[in-house]
Parts: structure tokens; sequence; C-alpha cells
């Protein structure tokens, strides 16, 4: 099947993301800069409601839920909303010297960035404020924020490696998480794994990945795809699929993926047995 015509695909890519909830946000927030307290009040409640009507609790991450399913322990709960973010809006329209170093700690921790606690941020943004570390190129800020003209700027290739690196990451990030869900261990997944974990991706991951999404969260996503770090990860996880492509066969077995299912099923049934057993005492 030929694809469509570049031209039609990036205006429908614009026309999702003109409609989506950050756009509107970002919207109201470049709005608010010069308008006061009552610009801020309107920032504060456009993203109050946006969180109410999507509430999002980040993933805990998979290891921890196989470690504390191994131990027969409660799952932990994921971290709280994420109404930290608002600052880190905020800071987009109304500027970061308006925000402050250590809310924008608050949303890039919330947010899960590379793994970094908010001690973290705090750390390392109040030291570039002080000249002890490294200057912030807070420009970029705004320019990751546009998420428009990058899109208007890409071209057919372009747009097709977006998507080809969207729907590689969404496949590396369902094995991730099947890891959480008793799937068979082996050498491979490890290694993919440990490429996602060594750029503290996940969080990010699974801020972005939706395995059903509507066309304006694939059109976000789509857009987030064309940015180097994204494909870059994606570049490195098909380096290590390549260099171990077994990653379904089980070591020192010779049944391949049939027996690789066949482990995860049983292991599957045997838990859930389990836990049946357990809930009727």
């Amino acid at each position: 099947m030929p694809e469509p015509p570049a031209a039609a695909v990036r205006e429908a890519v614009l026309w999702a993301l003109r409609r989506s909830a950050s756009m509107r946000l970002l919207e109201v927030a470049r709005g608010a800069a010069g308008a006061g307290e009552r610009g801020q009040d309107a920032l504060y409640a456009a993203v109050g409601e946006m969180l109410a009507a999507r509430p999002y609790r980040g993933a805990v991450h998979p290891a921890v839920v196989r470690a504390a399913l191994e131990a027969g322990e409660d799952v932990p709960e994921g971290s709280a909303e994420f109404a930290g973010v608002v600052h880190l809006v905020a800071a987009i329209g109304l500027g970061v010297e308006e925000v402050g170093t250590d809310a924008l700690a608050e949303s890039f921790a919330a947010l899960g960035m590379f793994g970094l606690t908010v001690q973290d941020w705090e750390q390392m943004l109040g030291a570039a404020e002080r000249g002890e570390g490294p200057l912030v190129d807070w420009g970029s800020l705004q320019q990751q924020a546009d998420v428009l003209s990058p899109v208007q700027r890409a071209g057919h290739e372009d747009l097709l490696r977006a998507r080809e690196v969207l729907l590689g990451l969404q496949g590396f990030y369902v094995m991730y998480v099947w890891h959480a869900l008793w799937m068979p261990d082996t050498p491979g997944l490890a290694a993919l794994r440990a490429v996602i974990d060594e750029r503290g991706m996940f969080p990010v991951l699974d801020h972005m990945i939706g395995l059903s999404p509507f066309p304006t969260q694939f059109a976000e996503a789509l857009a987030a795809c064309l940015e180097p770090y994204l494909d870059e990860l994606y570049a490195a996880l098909m380096e290590q699929l390549a260099a171990d492509p077994a990653i379904f066969h089980l070591p020192g077995g010779d049944t391949g993926a049939a027996g690789f299912m066949d482990t995860w099923l049983r292991t599957l049934r045997e838990q859930t047995d389990k836990d049946t057993e357990q809930g009727s005492r």
C-alpha cells in the first residue's frame, strides 16, 4: 500500500496537535505572560482542570513490581499525580524567573526525568543559578514547547522515521512492562532494559507511549519522536537487539520462543492459583 502524501500527513498531525490538551495549556501559558495575577490564576486553573480530567499516577518501575510480587508483598502505588507539571507550564509562559528553580526541580522530578529526585534537581539547578555549575539554557525550554514548528519543517522521510521510532519504542516499552508480569527473563531482555535504564528513559516512555492512543496522543508522541534523543534511544535498542536477537529463548534450552511462552503461561497459572488459594483462606 503506498504511503499517503507527506503534505496530507503533516497537516493531519498538525490538526491533531492544535487540538491537544498540551497545546491548549501552552496557549493559556503564553497568554498569561504580562497579564499579571489574573493571567497566572487562569494558567493554574487551566492546569488544574486538565489534571482533574485526566488524572495520572506515574507507573511503578517494573523491576519494583516484580520484586514485590516475588516476595509476596503488596505492589507499591505509583508516584503522586504530577501536579508539579504546572510549574513547568508556567515557566514556559511566564518565564523561569517568575517560577523559580525550586518549583522547576519539582516538575522535572515529577516527570521522572533521568530518574533524578527533587533534591538532585534542586542541587543541580541551584549550582547553575549560583554560577557553581554548567549554565542552563532555559531558551531550549521554550523551543521544546514548540511542537508545531518541528512538524512543519519535517520532510517526508523525517515523518516516516518518527513513525518508525514511535512504533519501535512501543514494542520495547511493552517488553519492558511485561517484566513486571512474571515474563521469563533472558540476557537479551535484560540487556534491552539496561539500554533504557542507563538513559533513565522509562518514565519518559511511560508518559509518552499509548498502546491505544487517541489521535491527539499519537500526534504528540509522533512529534516527540522527531527529537534526536528518542531517535538515539531507538537506534541503541535496535543495535542491542541485533547483537542478541534471541530475546525469547531461555538460556540452556532448545525449545525457542515456544518454550519461552510455555514457561511464562505456566508461571502465570501457578501465580494465579497461589493468589486464589491465599485469598480463600
